[in-house]
């Protein structure tokens, strides 16, 4: 083959490599904004348009029940999408999962509070979160596949963590359109300006449809379909055949997941009711360390495919159990700056440094007759147990014995699983996707 015939082909190998990323990378913005402007609806608005008849606290606490809901229905859906992503393919369920997403989030959008329909309406509302729930605990293992199987295996690192910046990206987007509805009057954003985000997603959803209706199936799947060595049940297979592998895969998500929804919905729970801080300097803050995680996620990500998946694991845990104390004590400077600095540091150290390479290491820890499963089921399970119920623990532990110590102490906790299960886990990044 000519010298011009071998850049020809590179320079199209890499147009679809950067094709294929793109367009998971554009469908996961669109499911975490759908998923993230319910975590904000719920730390400012939802106690008072949805639970009006209970104290404020156990009404902020009801409000944030609902959010948790989504994530005891997000292993539903990594199970779920994860059996048909196995044995029909990653494209097809890339696709429905944003479908289910994009209409919940839109209902949820054009609900009526409890002032119209009485308690229909938190019944309504987390019917819809659990759908909700559901789209996006299918649609990240799905991505995940669709870049990492298609990745040259020197940069499987790399492009898996633009998978992962659909969290910033649409953390950014959601906080930008609250931020802006919360300049309404506050009687007009508490009635109807919060519903505008909700609504806004229609279009987010058209245009990822679209693009994600143009990229190919991945080589890994067309290899297992030519040589039908598919898994009869793989979240079965998961749970009995490679039930260590599972444990570690949530271990491993743990930490960072309950520290990441900590800062997002937690702190500006407490910042703004126990704290007296603005809500705009808390929305601005996680917005500003959401900008950040642009550039610190594909860091993360290409690093790891220099030194390996684990040893940023066990620093971004060991991390995590160094800053919980020092997160309060900056926040209750009351500082403009300090608060802003310490959601940055926070964000991008203890989240962002574990969660830039999970879309990688994840599906890598699972054998192709079960990665979609393995990757998803574990993913969802620790991001229910860990970022649906931290919020509403710390929430209760500051609400009832006041202090945060006891928050700080509870996050160690969490880091400390996740230290082992990365010291539990192999490394992954020369391993082969196809066995």
């Amino acid at each position: 083959m000519s010298i011009a015939a071998t850049i020809s082909d590179t320079r199209t190998a890499g147009s679809k490599m950067r094709s294929i990323v793109f367009a998971s990378s554009v469908g996961t913005i669109i499911e975490w904004y759908d998923f993230l402007i319910y975590a904000t609806a719920a730390a400012l608005v939802f106690n008072k348009a949805f639970f009006p008849t209970i104290d404020p606290l156990a009404g902020t606490l009801a409000a944030l029940g609902t959010y948790a809901v989504g994530f005891l229905a997000r292993p539903l859906g990594g199970a779920l999408f994860g059996h048909f992503g196995d044995r029909l393919g990653r494209k097809s369920m890339l696709v429905l999962t944003m479908f289910i997403m994009g209409l919940s989030t839109f209902c949820i959008g054009l609900l009526p509070n409890y002032a119209s329909i009485g308690v229909l309406a938190p019944i309504l509302l987390i019917l819809l979160r659990i759908v909700q729930g559901i789209g996006l605990g299918g649609e990240w293992g799905g991505a995940s596949l669709m870049v990492i199987e298609h990745s040259p295996a020197d940069k499987r690192g790399f492009y898996g963590s633009f998978v992962q910046i659909g969290f910033p990206i649409g953390l950014v987007l959601a906080t930008l359109v609250f931020a802006l509805a919360t300049k309404l009057p506050e009687a007009d954003f508490q009635s109807w300006g919060w519903r505008i985000p909700f609504l806004a997603s229609i279009v987010l959803l058209a245009l990822g449809t679209f693009i994600r209706s143009r990229i190919p199936e991945t080589p890994v799947f067309e290899r297992m379909k030519a040589t039908d060595s598919f898994s009869k049940n793989p979240v079965a297979e998961v749970v009995g055949k490679n039930f260590k592998t599972f444990l570690i895969a949530v271990g491993l998500k743990l930490s960072e997941v309950s520290w990441v929804y900590m800062l997002t919905v937690f702190v500006v729970v407490y910042a703004t009711t126990k704290l007296a801080l603005p809500k705009q300097l808390l929305l601005d803050s996680v917005m500003y360390a959401a900008l950040f995680e642009l550039v610190t996620l594909p860091m993360f990500g290409w690093l790891s495919d220099k030194i390996g998946r684990r040893p940023l694991f066990i620093l971004g845990a060991i991390f995590t159990m160094a800053f919980a104390f020092p997160l309060f004590w900056m926040l209750e400077t009351k500082s403009v700056a300090m608060v802003t600095a310490a959601i940055i540091i926070a964000m991008n150290f203890g989240h962002g440094m574990m969660f830039g390479l999970e879309s990688t290491y994840f599906p890598e820890l699972f054998g192709p007759r079960v990665r979609y499963s393995g990757a998803s089921f574990g993913f969802q399970v620790a991001a229910a147990i860990g970022g649906g119920f931290s919020p509403i623990i710390a929430t209760a532990l500051v609400g009832y014995f006041g202090g945060t110590a006891g928050v700080s102490v509870m996050m160690i906790g969490i880091a400390l699983i996740t230290l082992w299960a990365a010291l539990a886990a192999r490394e992954t990044k020369d391993d082969a996707l196809i066995g």
